[in-house]
């Protein structure tokens, strides 16, 4: 039991000072003990934290320590994380390639309609998405998927946690309400002309910061990570 105790509370430590979400195995071998006991140990940790302002949550494959949803918007003040903004042609774009990853930028922009370099090259400076090797057609034109990073971001731990393409309404404005939403009500304003190119971020464009994803489901990871300005 005193061994138990005295694990759990090295979790803690170890989850307390980590940036990044932690895999089992690696918990596992940090703890001296089997992926499993060390899934369970955090299993335990979690229930310890029900009530409190942290919480253990599990986030692109691993766990972490992190501040519950509701006190975003505390922890907002203490921090002023920097904010970076997405274009929609570049929301457009990430939507694409988390929903038909890997998938290659012609196959984004035949049904995007309009040339997606720029996004794609906005998504890929923010770490959201990465190459993926390259696919095996004429031409062996590169692969795209989300990254760790993204899923972070969002609160995922896995591309499976996304919701349903039945799920969301059909109707442009639905979506638009539903984004801006989720979004703490930045607004997926359209911050690119009709030709498809993102264009430097107006004061109405989409904006993501790390309150922003608090609000919206994720949490604010401890230590707080900031993002860099566009």
């Amino acid at each position: 039991m005193g061994l138990d105790r005295s694990r759990l509370a090295a979790l803690e430590a170890v989850l307390f000072m980590a940036a990044e979400p932690i895999g089992a195995v690696e918990l596992a071998e940090i703890l001296d003990v089997t992926p499993a006991e060390a899934e369970g140990l955090c299993s335990e940790l979690a229930s310890l934290f029900e009530g409190r302002g942290v919480q253990v949550t599990r986030v692109a494959g691993g766990y972490q320590v992190a501040t519950r949803p509701e006190y975003g918007p505390h922890v907002a003040k203490l921090h002023k994380p920097e904010r970076f903004r997405l274009s929609r042609a570049a929301l457009e774009t990430l939507a694409i390639v988390a929903y038909r990853q890997p998938v290659t930028r012609p196959e984004i922009e035949a049904i995007r309609g309009v040339n997606s370099d720029s996004a794609v090259d906005t998504l890929m400076q923010y770490a959201l998405i990465c190459e993926a090797g390259r696919k095996e057609t004429p031409g062996r034109p590169l692969l795209y998927r989300t990254t760790d990073g993204f899923l972070g971001h969002f609160g995922l731990n896995s591309v499976q946690d996304l919701p349903s393409i039945d799920s969301i309404p059909a109707d442009e404005e639905a979506v638009r309400a539903e984004v801006d939403q989720a979004l703490g009500g930045g607004g997926a304003a359209d911050a690119q002309g009709r030709d498809g190119a993102d264009r430097p971020p107006a004061s109405d464009s989409s904006t993501l910061d790390s309150s922003d994803l608090s609000e919206a489901g994720g949490s604010t990871p401890r230590p707080f990570q900031q993002e860099q300005s566009a």
